[in-house]
């Protein structure tokens, strides 16, 4: 039943462990069963926190948002460091290209032409999750 359960969510979107365990402890499962019942769809390849990693960041890119936030969300879904180091890391030429789009959806291809404008838009970008360095290099090329 559990076992059922977990690879319903599987079948709908990827998973972390860590999401789908807490998914399923919600459902009052026995967090021992659980374990093993993880452990089980792991070792059947079903669910994988790499596959996971690489799904969840290629979405959240496609859709403009920068490594800054996209690591945080992935730590909030139990993601360790190291791996999300390395998916993160692989991206590295592909952010310039998203923080352009990004900008560009937003505020059309323009420069800004005022110091207030610069700063709505810079603390856009932030939010998104790009750093100030990938920032200034966008404002420098404007």
């Amino acid at each position: 039943m559990i076992e059922q359960a977990a690879v319903r969510l599987l079948a709908c979107r990827e998973h972390s462990r860590a999401e789908l365990r807490r998914k399923l402890h919600a459902k009052s499962y026995d967090d021992e069963i659980v374990g093993k019942v993880l452990d089980k769809l792991i070792q059947q390849s079903l669910l994988s926190d790499e596959r996971f990693t690489e799904q969840y960041l290629s979405s959240r890119q496609k859709r403009g948002f920068g490594p800054v936030r996209i690591k945080g969300e992935l730590r909030e879904r139990g993601i360790n460091n190291e791996l999300i180091s390395t998916h993160l890391n692989n991206q590295d030429a592909s952010w310039v290209e998203t923080l352009r789009q990004t900008h560009d959806k937003k505020f059309g291809i323009e420069p800004p032409d005022s110091i207030k404008e610069k700063a709505r838009r810079v603390r856009f970008l932030e939010y998104r999750g790009f750093t100030g360095e990938q920032i200034r290099c966008l404002f420098q090329n404007i």
